[in-house]
């Protein structure tokens, strides 16, 4: 069951976790204005906002507590891949343009949940569309973002290593979940190289099969290296670079890109 909470008890929940990542205070960094709720799971925290039984579906009793189910799972998923203790805090707002003005983007249309700073962002509407199976992966990839960190990384990578995360043990088999992807694969036009940052601009012609590629691109490193590997990959790659670390790993980006096409088309061909 929700409670509803007050201003500073939100804050209070809030708070910790921007002090642990190092921000300043968030002063009046108050979600909305209005009323609060909050759900607990076993690890994770849910803060909605307005009064049961108000706006979309996602604000509702029983979406709010399977959220909080659905987050505590996410957060098993990151915290075995990162090998430490994850604790979602899940904002859910009362409409998509009330999600891009906490995340401080343009609009989230199409979008399930974006990470921001040290929260997921439910968009509701896109994230009430998605089945379970995908409500699950989008949760674990953006997890996976706040709790690992993106700075310093080729797009490629961060979310690659994102999806990596959230499809592990999401039971999909590969062609199904790289659908987009598969279908060029088999109709001739394999990748010819790793994706760059304009191909993950919204509304980018080849979005979702960016996506899979930098997935595959991931799931590669983890079967030749060992997901550990890959793992220490991310985070040196963080602190030093991604040239460096790949060529650390003895798979410098020309080596990768040209194993990488040969992994993808026997996955999809």
């Amino acid at each position: 069951m929700s409670v509803p909470v007050n201003r500073r008890t939100a804050l209070a929940c809030l708070l910790p976790l921007a002090l642990a990542r190092g921000d300043a205070p968030p002063g009046a960094a108050e979600p909305w204005p209005g009323r609060t709720r909050l759900v607990r799971g076993a690890r994770s925290l849910i803060f909605a906002h307005g009064a049961p039984g108000t706006g979309p579906a996602a604000l509702r009793e029983p979406a709010l507590r399977e959220l909080a189910l659905r987050a505590d799972v996410a957060a098993a998923r990151v915290g075995a891949v990162l090998g430490r203790t994850v604790r979602p805090v899940v904002l859910v707002p009362a409409s998509a343009a009330e999600a891009a003005r906490l995340a401080g983007t343009g609009p989230l249309d199409g979008l399930a949940a974006v990470a921001d700073g040290g929260r997921v962002i439910v968009v509701p509407g896109g994230f009430d569309r998605l089945t379970p199976t995908g409500r699950d992966v989008v949760l674990a990839h953006e997890l996976t973002h706040v709790a690992a960190g993106t700075g310093g990384l080729p797009v490629w990578l961060s979310e690659g290593f994102a999806d990596y995360v959230a499809y592990r043990d999401a039971g999909l088999a590969v062609p199904a979940a790289a659908a987009e992807l598969a279908a060029e694969v088999r109709s001739g036009r394999a990748p010819r190289e790793l994706p760059g940052p304009a191909a993950f601009a919204p509304g980018a012609d080849r979005l979702a099969a960016a996506y899979q590629e930098a997935w595959l691109a991931c799931r590669f490193i983890a079967a030749r290296t060992g997901e550990a590997r890959l793992v220490r990959l991310y985070r040196e790659a963080r602190a030093v670079g991604a040239d460096r670390a790949l060529t650390a790993l003895g798979l410098p980006v020309a080596t990768l890109t040209a194993l990488w096409r040969t992994y993808v088309r026997d996955e999809l061909g």
